[in-house]
């Protein structure tokens, strides 16, 4: 059940406030200036969920190896994650502003033409980028992990999670022209999206907090 609960973790990080809104972006980041090339974005958004999946892995050796020391004290552990979580959600209504998080207009002139290797880059940004943000499922993954103390276990949970993140990835590039005008919709109101992405990131941190 582990391996279940975990792909189910991936799945959900997937649809968290900070990741599905930006999910046009990405998309157009794959896509690069070939706008109707439907393979490229699929090529792309594979090298995207493997740079990720290299990161997360990582982390659960991370994990495994110092399982009793994050086990003993996972009630600051949740703490942390949960103040970076309201701290995000804050910065996404933009009642603060946290600077590094906002300059959008660099990065997009960085990832305007990926190819697979760039891609690879970017997921792993992604992954350093928003971990805090995807925090509440990825804690919940990476502290199973560490009360197991099995590296080989450690790897395989992450592995799933990371699958169960970013197969959505994959599919959105290959559905790339039946989801425009899903996407058209999110740019349209990304104002409004991130307000409510900010109300809910703000709850999830004070969940992680308290239970």
């Amino acid at each position: 059940m582990d391996y279940v609960f975990t792909f189910i973790e991936g799945l959900a990080s997937f649809i968290s406030p900070c990741v599905l809104p930006m999910l046009p972006i990405y998309i157009s980041y794959f896509i690069g200036e070939d706008n109707k090339k439907v393979s490229k974005a699929i090529i792309n958004s594979i090298g995207f969920v493997l740079g990720f999946t290299i990161i997360f892995i990582l982390l659960s050796v991370f994990a495994s190896s110092f399982g009793g020391i994050i086990s003993n004290n996972i009630k600051y552990v949740k703490i942390v994650f949960g103040v970076i979580i309201i701290l995000l959600g804050l910065n996404y209504m933009e009642i603060i502003k946290i600077k590094f998080l906002n300059k959008s207009k660099g990065a997009n002139k960085k990832v305007k033409d990926l190819n697979f290797i760039k891609s690879m880059a970017f997921g792993m940004l992604f992954s350093i980028s928003w971990t805090p943000c995807i925090g509440t499922f990825l804690a919940s993954a990476l502290l199973l992990i560490a009360k197991n103390q099995d590296m080989i276990k450690g790897i395989l949970l992450m592995l799933v999670y990371s699958v169960g993140l970013g197969i959505p990835f994959i599919i959105s590039a290959a559905l790339l022209e039946k989801l425009k005008e899903v996407f058209n919709f999110v740019k349209k109101h990304y104002d409004i999206i991130k307000k409510i992405s900010g109300i809910i990131l703000i709850i999830m941190g004070i969940y992680m907090i308290f239970f």
